[in-house]
């Protein structure tokens, strides 16, 4: 295999990309489901010009890592993370997760701590828990996702290309519709495996982040739009605030799940802004 892949501890290939000078502070992006580290496309570039080293790899299972059958949980997304910064020696890193992502960033901080962590960024990020719980009575019942598995394992290409609307906002009126952005979403998917697709969902929406959260001790900056229709704010992002000590919340009215894609001259300057503070 090329550099552009790690072994993890139980054999499986995980592709990163890593680019910029390897003496600069690196922003590390973990992407959402079903997605790649392609989804960052905007934010690496950007924050290559302003002069960062940006890494981002795919999960396994999804985009170019090993498909494998294995280890489609939380635990190992964030394992498969720190295999990636241990084998890249990376010190002061800003990682940012977006939505699956997130949780990814959470677990990671808080099962490998924050020695090699100088920042954090949630964006529309799925902690503290997606699922209803006693303890989270304000989240999604499961027969939600027990939709989305029933989707992806009916016919994986039609809704993953219906389920754009809502990540992007699509339905809103008077919303300007980017078949592009739409494409590059349904393509990213489609590289991935269906069975770490399935799997996947039980990670996103039944893993318990409390913990994790709590255990932040970097600067973190939490960025969610209001009009989220795949993470509702209210159970993630406005609870997750108060978990993490000292964390700043950012809300963007009428923004939506993929807000990086659909507004990334409002989203990356905050980010940018949050890195250089």
């Amino acid at each position: 295999m090329s550099s552009s892949f790690v072994t993890t501890k139980d054999g499986v290939q995980i592709f990163y990309k890593d680019w910029g000078d390897k003496s600069a502070q690196p922003v590390v992006f973990s992407h959402g489901w079903p997605l790649s580290s392609d989804d960052w496309d905007t934010q690496m570039l950007y924050f290559l010009q302003k002069g960062y080293r940006v890494i981002a790899h795919d999960r396994r299972g999804h985009g170019r890592s090993s498909q494998v059958a294995t280890g489609h949980d939380m635990d190992h997304y964030a394992d498969d993370l720190a295999a990636v910064t241990a084998h890249l020696d990376l010190k002061r890193a800003l990682h940012v997760g977006h939505s699956t992502g997130g949780g990814e960033v959470a677990r990671y901080i808080g099962r490998h701590g924050s020695k090699r962590v100088a920042k954090a960024v949630l964006i529309g990020a799925v902690p503290p828990i997606m699922l209803k719980t006693a303890a989270y009575p304000g989240g999604l019942p499961m027969d939600v996702f027990d939709g989305i598995r029933a989707g992806v394992a009916g016919n994986r290409s039609q809704f993953y290309k219906d389920l754009t609307i809502p990540f992007y906002g699509y339905n809103r009126p008077n919303a300007k519709v980017s078949e592009g952005i739409r494409e590059h979403w349904w393509l990213q998917g489609m590289a991935g495996s269906i069975q770490a697709h399935y799997e996947g969902v039980k990670a996103f929406s039944e893993t318990d982040f409390t913990e994790d959260l709590k255990k932040i001790d970097v600067p973190t900056l939490i960025l969610h739009g209001e009009d989220d229709q795949i993470v509702p704010i209210a159970n993630s992002a406005l609870l997750s605030a108060k978990l993490v000590k000292g964390s700043t919340l950012k809300v963007y009215p009428g923004l939506s799940h993929g807000m990086c894609s659909t507004h990334p001259e409002v989203i990356n300057p905050d980010l940018l802004a949050f890195f250089k503070a």
